[in-house]
């Protein structure tokens, strides 16, 4: 009788630790889940499961700046500044756009606590 309740217990299983990523996610905008994805990240598989998913994110939500970066990591210059100023001339308009904004909002945080807190 209880053999025929394991695979109930796995989809439930499944379904616990899917509802806990969700609720870490939007539980004070997903502080707590970014360790917890940074830890399954070391995961091969994981790893490439969350670029990707990654990845879809981005085409959906900025395809200019997706497709810029696909053009960078496709260059090799992630580490060699000529690299990226030769891939950055290859851009189109919109793209290279994109990306300098996208890099803008990254730029350097904050440097004390001072200006941390404001």
């Amino acid at each position: 009788m209880t053999t025929y309740l394991i695979p109930v217990y796995i989809i439930g299983g499944f379904l616990l630790l899917f509802g806990i990523l969700i609720l870490l996610g939007r539980w004070r905008q997903g502080r707590y889940l970014k360790p917890l994805l940074m830890v399954l990240q070391k995961v091969p598989f994981m790893e490439r499961w969350l670029q990707r998913a990654s990845r879809a994110a981005l085409e959906k939500q900025n395809p200019d700046l997706a497709n810029a970066i696909r053009k960078l990591e496709r260059a090799g210059s992630l580490n060699d500044p000529l690299a990226a100023q030769r891939a950055m001339s290859k851009l189109t308009a919109g793209e290279r756009r994109a990306y300098i904004e996208a890099a803008g909002e990254q730029g350097p945080g904050p440097s004390n606590r001072a200006e941390r807190r404001r």
